[in-house]
């Protein structure tokens, strides 16, 4: 996953919308949308890690994640960072609780950051610092680095998402072309994370398109307070009009 983007409003029917890019290799494979085995966890699945990177439960929680860009290879020995997506989906604990008690092992994994809604707050966990951040209602978002990094595709989203009416957040077709945007960021304005001109303007599209690695699936993840809505779109030809969508709406467990 990465790019992420929100919008918070607890005393609104519809209290939080969050709108995510998930970008892959093409060549790993992953499961589309659906219910798990245990039937309380609605995500995709990284078939070769096992976790993933956005998921919801039935009880109306929800989790995110991305990893952090750097040029340092990756450790292979570490465990999967999607583990801790579904890890907080099925803890009964509060999103302070769950971040707080996984701050001690971060080591473990490699750097990421981890956005969790325990249906009363929304909080992040920056894994590099060892930083767990409230997030204010509002307009928020995040990308392969810190919360909040100005990156020109984080701050595209983030812009939109405030420019929108309440009238056009509500309404998908008006979301959708954030999530297929395939505009590059002027060269003036592309971070410097290590990597070569060429790959950092590609990687600073909203909807990325090389050759071997990009955009795999779009979602759109709408939470009220009795009832949630999860989109996803995958791209089986890796470009916005092969999108297939698949969509699933429940009543939350208890409501």
């Amino acid at each position: 996953m990465c790019l992420i983007a929100w919008n918070w409003c607890p005393d609104r029917p519809e209290q939080l919308l969050l709108i995510a890019n998930r970008d892959e290799f093409r060549a790993r494979p992953a499961r589309a949308l659906g219910w798990w085995s245990d039937g309380h966890v609605l995500a995709g699945r990284d078939l070769q890690a096992g976790g993933t990177w956005l998921g919801v439960h039935r009880s109306g929680r929800l989790a995110a994640l991305t990893n952090f860009r750097s040029t340092t290879p990756p450790r292979t020995d570490a465990p999967s960072r999607g583990e801790l997506v579904a890890a907080f989906l099925r803890s009964g604990l509060s999103g302070a609780q769950f971040l707080a008690s996984i701050v001690g092992q971060i080591d473990r994994y490699n750097p990421f950051n981890l956005l969790v809604f325990d249906g009363q707050q929304l909080l992040g966990l920056e894994s590099r610092h060892r930083r767990i951040v409230p997030m204010v209602p509002g307009v928020g978002a995040v990308s392969n680095a810190d919360f909040h990094t100005p990156w020109p595709k984080l701050v595209r989203w983030r812009d939109a998402l405030t420019n929108l009416s309440p009238e056009n957040l509500a309404s998908d077709s008006d979301v959708l072309p954030l999530l297929q945007d395939t505009t590059v960021a002027p060269d003036a304005q592309l971070p410097n994370t290590g990597i070569s001109p060429e790959f950092e303007r590609a990687l600073s599209a909203p909807f990325v398109t090389l050759p071997h690695y990009g955009t795999r699936a779009s979602s759109v993840v709408r939470l009220g307070h009795e009832q949630g809505s999860f989109m996803e779109l995958g791209y089986p030809d890796a470009t916005p009009a092969s999108a297939q969508a698949g969509q699933v709406t429940w009543t939350f467990a208890g409501a």
